[in-house]
């Protein structure tokens, strides 16, 4: 009965498969080596992880953790490889849940380049506080740079506690042989930053408020405003509404 003899072997095949759907998964399988389970001749494909989401996931994190100087309280949630350089007896402190966006893959502008955080001089501080959200900017301490919880920091910003150099008026020929002094930077709890921003040295922004895109923060800035400009400049405060 060549009928009947088919027909068993497509329910065994049909059975074999269910079970097979049964198995927990081995490591592999999880990891998204492969996608794939072949048996009598079917295939069904199972996307699980991609490549980006391994390297995010579980490389990643464990070559951070490598870093002499950085300590993560909780999880870092990473979308591509951010640059982070420690000077020796320097420290960077990244909070749980905080996000650090190095790719431009469904991002909303083009990010010009990864997170770079570096800690620059021996002593020199960076803390970043939870849920803070960091995409394609540079923090560069030579000091100390503070940023609070659940902050929002958009792409290409660049945050600098120092100038590279000194003025040295009037012997500017000596300019060039100068470090600069540093001046820390305090971004308290939920600021939003937009994207193409220039924080400069010894400014503070206060707790909840916004600086526009393509701002220069010369200045510290207010809780509770609307900062935009070069220089910033406070156009909406809602603390003191009558006040602007």
């Amino acid at each position: 009965m060549p009928d009947e003899s088919f027909r068993m072997q497509q329910q065994k095949s049909s059975d074999l498969l269910l079970d097979a759907a049964k198995i927990k998964p081995s490591l592999w399988q999880r990891w998204g080596v492969t996608g794939f389970v072949h048996h009598v001749g079917f295939s069904v494909f199972h996307p699980i992880l991609t490549f980006d989401d391994i390297l995010n996931e579980y490389v990643y994190p464990v070559i951070l953790a490598q870093k002499e100087g950085l300590v993560i309280k909780g999880r870092v949630i990473l979308k591509g490889f951010p640059l982070i350089d420690i000077t020796e007896q320097a420290s960077i402190t990244i909070g749980n849940q905080v996000t650090l966006n190095s790719r431009n893959k469904g991002y909303h502008i083009n990010l010009h380049s990864p997170v770079k955080l570096f800690a620059d001089r021996p002593g020199a501080e960076i803390t970043i506080g939870e849920s803070t959200r960091i995409h394609g900017t540079c923090i560069h301490a030579h000091k100390r740079i503070s940023i609070g919880k659940g902050c929002l920091i958009a792409g290409n910003t660049q945050i600098f506690d120092s100038s590279g150099h000194d003025l040295s008026f009037p012997h500017v020929e000596d300019r060039i042989h100068t470090s600069g002094s540093a001046k820390p930077i305090i971004i308290e709890d939920n600021v939003w930053i937009g994207a193409n921003c220039l924080i400069l040295p010894g400014t503070s922004i206060g707790s909840g408020s916004v600086i526009a895109a393509g701002s220069v923060v010369l200045k510290s800035i207010p809780p509770f405003v609307i900062a935009a400009g070069n220089p910033a400049k406070v156009i909406k405060d809602y603390l003191n509404p009558h006040t602007v």
